[in-house]
């Protein structure tokens, strides 16, 4: 299993106010982040930063994770405690009032792959049924879309598309959503700001991550397409590939 984790500013923005990585517990297990932030005073880097931080502390004292209750118990507990010290924090430092930071993060194990997210970050997954989203933007219009209120086309260029439902950070009883897929040999992984998504369709995310095992080439392509889009927002992403076993007599 290998993944590739890259974050770019963008065209516009002075500074990347985005967070990730890719990071793994004491018996090699991998975990990715990406984390959105927003706030005044630049407080939106602090808050994405304290997120996956705390993830990955918590994540490298583990050790094997072997069922999906587990691992989604272990979701739970953390992005809970996570929530709990970007709050602290906010309320020790007034100039990040208000702050707070989208979550997306991936237990990937040999056989299964357990998502949470808070927010409008994503994760998409290809594998044999295709290409698709796994996780729910917890957006004002996706709601929209969701209730029928406008279409997927008018959500694409709504006023208000950017604001959320959901932030970590923004209050004390924040739950993510947190569920488990399938994960086998050649299925791939995509974990992404809306600094990506809101320059590229799902289409297009296909093409790019179906073009074969080499990530940081697409890696680069996805962020070098979205900064000639504009690059008005920063754009971060994580690509985890389940590569097959090599047998010992293919060497």
């Amino acid at each position: 299993m290998k993944g590739y984790f890259q974050t770019d500013p963008g065209k516009i923005r002075s500074h990347n106010e985005d967070a990730g990585g890719l990071f793994y517990n004491e018996s090699g297990q991998m975990l990715a982040v990406i984390a959105d932030g927003m706030g005044g005073h630049q407080a939106g880097d602090v808050a994405s930063e304290l997120a996956t931080s705390f993830i990955q502390d918590e994540w490298e004292k583990t050790n094997t994770f072997e069922s999906a209750e587990s691992a989604e118990s272990w979701l739970r507990a953390n992005l809970h405690e996570m929530n709990e010290s970007i709050i602290q924090h906010a309320q020790a430092h007034a100039e990040c009032a208000g702050m707070g930071t989208t979550v997306v993060t991936a237990i990937c194990t040999d056989t299964f792959a357990s998502i949470a997210h808070i927010g409008d970050s994503r994760c998409y997954i290809l594998n044999e049924d295709g290409f698709r989203q796994l996780t729910e933007d917890h957006s004002l219009v996706n709601e929209l879309v969701r209730t029928g209120q406008i279409s997927k086309e008018d959500a694409e260029e709504h006023p208000r598309k950017n604001v959320l439902l959901k932030a970590a950070g923004t209050e004390p009883d924040i739950t993510p959503d947190v569920h488990t897929t399938q994960w086998n040999p050649e299925n791939k992984l995509l974990l992404c700001s809306d600094g990506l998504t809101d320059k590229m369709k799902d289409e297009e995310l296909l093409s790019f991550i179906q073009e074969g095992p080499d990530i940081a080439a697409i890696c680069n392509g996805m962020v070098e397409l979205a900064n000639a889009r504009g690059g008005e927002d920063n754009i971060s992403l994580v690509i985890v590939h389940h590569e097959t076993a090599i047998e010992e007599g293919d060497r």
